[in-house]
Parts: C-alpha cells; sequence; structure tokens
C-alpha cells in the first residue's frame, strides 16, 4: 500500500504531468474555439470548458470519436500536481519564501477561477422609470410558473425549469395538485398569428394561447445575440382525469420577446393592430383545480433578491454629444428599499460605478432614455446586469500574492548579487 501511494505522489508532484496537463489545455482551448463557430460560445463553453471528460468532437462538420479532458478535469488535475509539488519539492526557507508565496497565488487564483465558474451566476433585471422589482432574471434560461393566489396581495409560486420539459416527461410536484404531462418541446421556436386567411390547420391545443397563434419549432441558435426561445404543448392531468391542453411559450412571458413581436407586427400592420395581437398573446392561461385558480407561463428564470428588498427606476438619464448619435453619459437613479432592515436610500447607478448590496452587484448594462425615447413615445427604461459571485476577490488577492512573491524573490537575488559585488 506504501509503495502505491509512493507511486501515486511520484506522479501527482512530477513535472511531466504538468506538461501533458498543459498540452491538453491548449488543445481542449484550441478545439472549443472551432466550436464556437457551429455551436456558439456559450454551448462551446458548457461542451469543453465545464465539463469533466468531453466525449467525442464535432468540428467543421466533422464527428471525431475521442475522449478528453473537459475544462473542470484539466483545472482540478493541475491545481492538484501544483498543491502536490509545493507541499513535497519545495523546501520551506526564508530563502523561498517569494517563490512559496508566488506559487500559493497561484493556487489561490486556480482555486477562485473553479469556485467562480461553479458558484457565479449572472442575470438582468429591466426597470422601466417608476417601475419596482424584487427579482432579476436570466438572460438564457426559462421556467414554466405556476402562481396561485396567497392572500394578502401575495402568490405562491411553483416554477419547473425549462430543462426538465422533454417531449414524453411527467412532471409531478407536491406543491401541485395536478401532473403535467409534456406532449412536445421545442428548444427554440418562432410564433405566428392565426390570421383567418393564414390558417394551414388545426390548432395544436384547444385551449389559450394556441387559438390564435401556431408555434413552429426553429432551430437552435448559436448566435450571441439571438436566445433560444423554448415552446412545450403540455396536458394538464388531476385525480378526475385530463383537464385540457395548452402551448406554453418563451414568447408569451418574456418581455424582450413580446416587444420584439409588437415591433415586427407594428411594421407589417400598424400599431393599433399590433396591439391586438399582443393582448391575444400575452392572454393569461390558468386552470381551476379543487377550487384553486392556477395561472401559468413560461418565463425567464427569475432570481429573487434576498432579504425581500426592492429596486425602484426612479430616473434613467441619457445624454448624447450635440449634433450626434454618441452617447456622452449615462445614469440611472434607483431606489433600494429594505423593509426588513427598514432601509429606504437613492443610488445613482453609472459605467464603472456599480451598486454592491446583499451579495449583488448590479451593473448599468443597457438603457432607452432620452429625447429619442420621448419623442418616440416609449417609456425611459433602463437595464442592468446582476451579479451574484462570492469569490469576487479571489483574483485580485492571488495576484497580490504573485506580485509579492516575485517582488520578494528578486529582492532576495537582488541583495546576493550586489552583496558578491561589493565583497569582490
Amino acid at each position: 500500500m506504501k509503495k502505491a501511494f509512493d507511486i501515486f505522489v511520484k506522479v501527482l508532484i512530477s513535472l511531466r504531468l504538468t506538461v501533458v496537463l498543459l498540452a491538453f489545455a491548449i488543445i481542449i482551448v484550441f478545439v472549443g474555439t472551432l466550436a464556437q463557430v457551429d455551436e456558439g460560445l456559450f454551448r462551446a463553453q458548457s461542451q469543453f470548458f465545464r465539463q469533466w471528460l468531453v466525449f467525442g468532437l464535432d468540428l467543421m462538420g466533422w464527428k471525431i470519436p475521442v475522449i478528453l479532458p473537459g475544462g473542470y478535469l484539466i483545472g482540478v488535475a493541475l491545481l492538484a500536481n501544483l498543491i502536490a509539488a509545493h507541499v513535497y519539492r519545495f523546501q520551506f526557507t526564508v530563502r523561498k519564501a517569494g517563490i512559496q508565496l508566488a506559487h500559493a497565488g497561484v493556487i489561490v487564483l486556480l482555486l477562485g477561477q473553479l469556485c467562480t465558474d461553479m458558484l457565479a451566476r449572472e442575470s438582468v433585471i429591466q426597470l422601466f422609470q417608476g417601475e419596482t422589482k424584487s427579482w432579476s432574471e436570466s438572460a438564457r434560461q426559462y421556467e414554466l410558473a405556476f402562481l396561485s393566489d396567497a392572500g394578502s396581495n401575495a402568490q405562491n409560486v411553483v416554477a419547473i425549469p425549462a430543462a426538465a420539459l422533454r417531449s414524453g416527461a411527467v412532471i409531478r410536484n407536491p406543491n401541485l395538485p395536478f401532473t403535467i404531462r409534456v406532449e412536445r418541446f421545442w428548444q427554440n421556436s418562432s410564433p405566428a398569428f392565426r390570421a383567418p386567411m393564414l390558417q394551414n390547420g388545426p390548432p395544436a391545443a384547444t385551449n389559450g394561447v394556441a387559438r390564435n397563434f401556431d408555434f413552429q419549432p426553429t432551430a437552435p441558435s448559436t448566435s450571441m445575440d439571438d436566445k433560444n426561445v423554448p415552446t412545450a404543448l403540455i396536458s394538464i392531468l388531476a385525480g378526475d382525469g385530463p383537464l385540457g391542453d395548452w402551448v406554453v411559450s418563451g414568447w408569451t412571458g418574456d418581455d424582450q420577446m413580446i416587444q420584439t413581436v409588437r415591433e415586427s407586427y407594428t411594421q407589417q400592420a400598424g400599431a393599433q393592430m399590433a396591439q391586438k395581437v399582443i393582448q391575444q398573446l400575452t392572454q393569461p392561461q390558468s386552470v381551476v383545480v379543487g377550487g384553486r385558480k392556477f395561472t401559468f407561463l413560461m418565463r425567464p428564470r427569475r432570481v429573487y433578491f434576498p432579504d425581500d428588498f426592492s429596486m425602484t427606476l426612479l430616473k434613467a438619464t441619457h445624454n448624447i454629444y450635440p449634433g450626434t448619435d454618441i452617447p456622452e453619459h449615462f445614469q440611472s437613479l434607483v431606489r433600494v428599499k429594505n423593509p426588513r432592515s427598514g432601509e429606504d436610500r437613492q443610488v445613482l447607478i453609472y459605467m464603472n460605478a456599480p451598486l454592491r448590496y446583499e451579495g449583488l452587484t448590479f451593473y448599468q448594462y443597457q438603457m432607452d432614455a432620452g429625447q429619442a425615447t420621448l419623442d418616440a413615445g416609449r417609456t425611459p427604461s433602463s437595464v442592468f446586469q446582476v451579479v451574484h459571485n462570492p469569490t469576487w476577490l479571489t483574483p485580485y488577492a492571488g495576484c497580490v500574492m504573485v506580485a509579492m512573491g516575485l517582488t520578494i524573490q528578486f529582492m532576495f537575488h537582488l541583495v546576493g548579487f550586489m552583496s558578491k559585488r561589493k565583497a569582490k
């Protein structure tokens, strides 16, 4: 047993292992970068860098049957290799304190990156002037939400991730008095209004939005500027039998996609017709079971703020240079209100001046404000990127440790060199 352990330690601290892992890192970065052409940035990251093992490559239309270590495995192995070498190989002496500190800084950087990748979460929050929200939304992930009255102007919410909605899946939740059966599911879809002259067949479902809209599956998008909008055909079954079938789609519950549909029909048929189409698209869908009404919709996954604090956009300011469309300055004045702590204050958020609150960081991301917005009859709005990263300080700590270690080691060598010169 001791001999096997010694062999394991010898391999773990080997410089050859370091070289092999770095070579695999170069390979995975190379193939992952090429894969972005077909898969897009986010899918390539998930397939190559956020995996322990990569089973097969699909590059430029070529399928290569090969197994490669993923980003997680390479990073953890490099971290173990560095820590083991640090413990078993390096001598803890004063003259090598700089090297030890620099290596410790690299370890902190690797650990910090791993924790950031696994724990950090990003979302967005769009606020129209005067609007208040206590949650942010995922930019790419959706959920099927069931809402019911909880009394005192509150709602019970049961959210099912869209990732669980696979064709043929049967979903049960102890907080729902019925079963959901997924008849069909499309990762990406497009809507079409069922105008009298354009109906090509019966509606997909007999209830709700499907009576006025058709939804067609489309190829998954790989562009960073687009996102996949899922649609599902579901049946709801209670103890006494089926209650009906409905179509649930991100096109009906995502404000960004609803605005896209509105703009499209405004260009095609005018603002008045577009408004009628949007009213039918966003008509609530519900079912009554046991005397309780459940309203359901597909919407971007919500991330609720801790301690129930809320944000209100008081004013969005967007200035441009005179005579041009070039932004000069934009900022958002928000009110942060926390009922538990009694806090109620105003904060100014602008570029390079985010708001940090309750473990969240709010960055100014986008804005629709200024004279052009008012002239178009739109309500000024602001979009913030919300980042939750509990390990955001580790890169700074790691870089400081590496810099201090290299400086200390350089000073030791400099003093030794000058002492030798003086002795001569």
